[in-house]
């Protein structure tokens, strides 16, 4: 979808929330939207035991805090929430745990009763910065910064009931700390990136892995494209994947770069300080910088995919210094989380744009006959919805979601949702699996 309007002129920035410690402290975890319209994130710090929280946010602005960690369940939950086809969260904490202080993996209702289905350890992979993907066969991908045979972190798979399967372990050569979360292409290969190893001076690292556990190193950085990278990578709807590096490049400040499956890396800027991207609606890039920039807090750029930067926000101090990925929700606005400032310990905001409302798959990929949410703003008095053209059944609806299936009949492409305002296209193709 195209945005309505210039962006730069029609931007509107607003603080929603300012955390206080007793309701949490420092989310450095990217923002998440759940089936009833609300959004759901974590903070790495405070709470009732000052190990993290788990936290519900409605667009207005109004916080719950869900849960708060004691280590006994974990301790900072460093990445965001997936929301799983279940309709429940799944995420991890870095620490904690009842037998160990590696780390947990842990499941949420929206209600906020909490379990934890796995404690890592050393042998299977430790301290995870990531969070969870959620894959066309159901089962959770993730890695961890730690642990495995050679100590330099893992990737793993878990099912929803909590059992864990170790299917790599980095040696250094191949890659060391994965510390973010893993992206899927249609092929169902999983892609991501790790802080540290690979070939020449060891900076980090791109890799693709199969879900059998088959691991390929596509690029060793060299300081001169990028060092260090912390985020994971954003998959285009042309096939690459765009990530960001917070420091190297040419000018040793960043790089924000493109590369292929095959492991062909394009450096597109290098801007000061970027950290993790996402594709937005109107088909650009949009990301943050933690540092630097007008007033020194950092800033929310644009990229065009052929590399045209652009500053949409400066931070000052009482905005705060930002560190997570944007959300772009189904309202066409962007969300997201800054680690310091407002009252001291961090904020929620939220950034319009002019950018059109649109729809989003839960999950993102299935054979015929999967059950799937849609996620979407406004939804009341539908009409029908499509996939790629071939019309799908109805089980429930709200303003926020509807619930169906995969049709028989149905092909890759675009799901629209028609109502009484007007045909909602969803942000990304759904993809139909054999």
């Amino acid at each position: 979808m195209c945005c309505h309007g210039d962006p730069l002129s029609a931007q509107t920035y607003t603080t929603l929330v300012s955390f206080n410690s007793t309701n949490g402290s420092a989310p450095f975890g990217a923002l998440v939207q759940g089936a009833d319209g609300n959004f759901y994130g974590t903070t790495c710090d405070g709470g009732t035991a000052n190990r993290g929280t788990i936290f519900k946010m409605t667009p207005a602005g109004a916080l719950t805090t869900l849960h708060s960690f004691d280590l006994t369940d974990g301790a900072c939950p460093y990445a965001g929430l997936l929301l799983a086809a279940n309709g429940n969260f799944y995420g991890t904490t870095y620490g904690g745990g009842t037998n160990s202080n590696f780390g947990t993996i842990f499941e949420i209702t929206p209600a906020g009763a909490l379990t934890t289905l796995n404690e890592l350890s050393p042998p299977d992979g430790a301290l995870s910065f990531g969070g969870l993907v959620q894959a066309a066969d159901g089962d959770l991908y993730g890695t961890t910064w730690g642990g495995g045979a050679g100590l330099y972190g893992t990737v793993f798979r878990m099912t929803p009931a909590g059992a864990l399967t170790t299917l790599y372990g980095f040696d250094y050569a191949d890659g060391a700390y994965p510390y973010d979360s893993l992206v899927q292409a249609a092929d169902g290969t999983f892609f991501g990136t790790t802080q540290q190893g690979g070939a020449g001076v060891g900076v980090g690292t791109v890799f693709g892995i199969t879900p059998a556990g088959v691991l390929a190193t596509l690029h060793s950085f060299d300081q001169s494209d990028g060092q260090w990278p912390q985020a994971g990578m954003v998959l285009s709807s042309n096939g690459n994947f765009y990530g960001a590096t917070p420091r190297g490049g040419p000018a040793g400040k960043g790089a924000i770069f493109e590369i292929s499956r095959q492991g062909t890396l394009t450096g597109l800027s290098d801007y000061g300080s970027p950290c993790a991207l996402i594709e937005a609606s109107d088909g650009d890039l949009y990301g943050v910088t933690n540092g630097g920039q007008t007033h020194g807090y950092g800033s929310i750029f644009r990229l065009t995919p052929t590399g045209a930067l652009t500053t949409v926000h400066n931070f000052n101090s009482a905005e705060g210094i930002p560190a997570a990925a944007l959300l772009e929700a189904t309202d066409g606005n962007f969300y997201g989380t800054t680690n310091v400032g407002g009252s001291g310990p961090g904020t929620v905001f939220r950034l319009s744009l002019g950018l059109a409302p649109f729809v989003k798959t839960v999950p993102a990929a299935g054979p015929v006959g999967t059950p799937m949410t849609i996620l979407g703003t406004n939804l009341a008095g539908l009409v029908s919805v499509t996939f790629n053209g071939t019309p799908a059944g109805i089980t429930f609806r709200s303003p926020t979601e509807i619930s169906t299936s995969v049709p028989p009949g149905a092909t890759t492409g675009k799901i629209q949702v028609t109502t009484p305002s007007g045909t909602l296209s969803s942000n990304a193709a759904f993809l139909v699996t054999p």
